[in-house]
């Protein structure tokens, strides 16, 4: 199925599914458990380590549907009105992950599982990805895992945006010679300078000034309005979750994947994977790329989206946060979005899957992930990915998007 063929079926059906979900609220949630149960028993045939990443991407997806925590709107409130508060969030969730990789990493595997870090170079092709991931994700309006999360919570445009990051996350993985070939040094691990105690010292040192200069350039911004008084069980199954909590969900959650998959958390490779099973689907060949000749990609390729851990969990995420929606009450899918609002969900999600694609990754795979795991082109990411969100800030409002 084409991009266009995709987008004119998910108009056609979004009034139906509308509707069954406000006639039939209960509907998503039995529809996400009895995926959620059959998934479980198809994996549990398999291994366990595949239920845990499963019910791990779960977890994630439903903290961060039910605290709303997006690093888009982050960076975006952030630039524009100097509100800290949801980048003092992500550095925390980046300081708790270091804290909790660094022993993990030094000793190379947690219970019996080798363990290896998010590492890659520090290059051009870094710099230059994560300055297109900054501009696709404020046009998108979304992060890769804002992306999922809110798909998966029922929002129609963010289709529009994942397919596309899977276009252009694809188109990327056939140009990954041409970029590897720009200026690069190899992966620069920190703990691999100095011993990992003092590079862990020296990490949540940086985040610490970090933290301290944004809590000193931030404007005072107005207290929220209290939450109803709800027991501590409804709040955990139908939300709000604090943003602060699920940080320690999140991180806890990275902390998980390494244990059971041997690497960290990570999301764009699933639209790489994705993009490349649909081109394959339609013709392509993948002895036609060189990149997809590496015994990782082909043996992701030649296997099932859910022999894959980063595509196993990606969707995960998606039933948690459609899980996390129906509890709330908030799975209304609509179709009700502008012609220019669509024409931003195309070119955001190309530029976002693009970009994460030369730069080793997006906000998770490569800033957190990468951070986390001591290597500097984590460090690198951010570094050029905040300029290219305040362009991307100033372009959302050729689309008429809002800040």
């Amino acid at each position: 199925m084409n991009a266009s063929r995709a987008m004119r079926s998910a108009a056609k059906y979004a009034p139906v599914v509308a509707a069954l979900a406000r006639t039939h609220p209960q509907l998503p949630l039995v529809l996400g458990v009895v995926t959620l149960v059959g998934v479980v028993a198809h994996l549990s045939q398999s291994s366990w380590q595949a239920v845990t990443l499963w019910l791990t991407g779960l977890m994630l997806g439903m903290a961060l549907y039910h605290a709303s925590f997006g690093f888009a709107s982050a960076y975006r409130r952030m630039i524009v009105a100097r509100d800290m508060r949801g980048v003092l969030a992500q550095l925390l969730l980046l300081a708790l992950t270091t804290l909790l990789f660094a022993p993990v990493l030094a000793a190379g595997a947690i219970f019996g599982q080798d363990v290896g870090g998010a590492w890659a170079p520090v290059g051009v092709s870094v710099a230059a990805g994560a300055f297109m991931f900054g501009i696709g994700m404020q046009i998108a309006g979304a992060c890769g895992s804002g992306t999922l999360y809110t798909a998966g919570g029922g929002n129609l445009r963010m289709l529009v945006v994942l397919l596309w990051a899977c276009v252009g996350s694809f188109w990327a993985s056939l140009h990954m010679g041409w970029w590897q070939q720009l200026p690069s040094h190899e992966a620069v691990v920190l703990s691999d300078v100095m011993d990992w105690k003092s590079a862990l010292v020296l990490q949540l040192g940086m985040m610490a000034v970090l933290a301290w200069l944004l809590g000193a350039l931030a404007k005072p911004v107005p207290s929220a309005a209290p939450l109803h008084v709800r027991t501590p069980w409804s709040r955990l199954l139908s939300g709000p979750w604090p943003v602060l909590a699920a940080a320690v969900v999140l991180a806890l959650g990275n902390l998980s994947t390494l244990a059971t998959a041997g690497h960290p958390w990570s999301i764009t490779w699933g639209f790489t994977l994705w993009g490349a099973k649909a081109a394959q689907a339609l013709g392509w060949q993948a002895s036609s790329s060189a990149f997809w000749q590496g015994e990782f990609q082909s043996e992701a390729l030649a296997g099932g989206v859910l022999q894959d851990s980063t595509s196993l969990m990606d969707l995960g995420l998606m039933l948690g946060a459609w899980c996390a929606a129906s509890l709330a009450g908030r799975f209304a899918p609509k179709w009700d979005f502008s012609w220019r609002s669509l024409a931003a969900a195309v070119l955001g999600g190309l530029l976002l899957g693009y970009g994460a694609r030369i730069a080793y990754g997006c906000n998770i795979g490569a800033f957190i992930s990468g951070v986390a795991s001591g290597s500097l082109h984590g460090w690198l990411w951010i570094a050029a990915a905040l300029p290219g969100t305040w362009l991307g800030i100033h372009l959302r409002r050729r689309f008429g998007m809002d800040d």
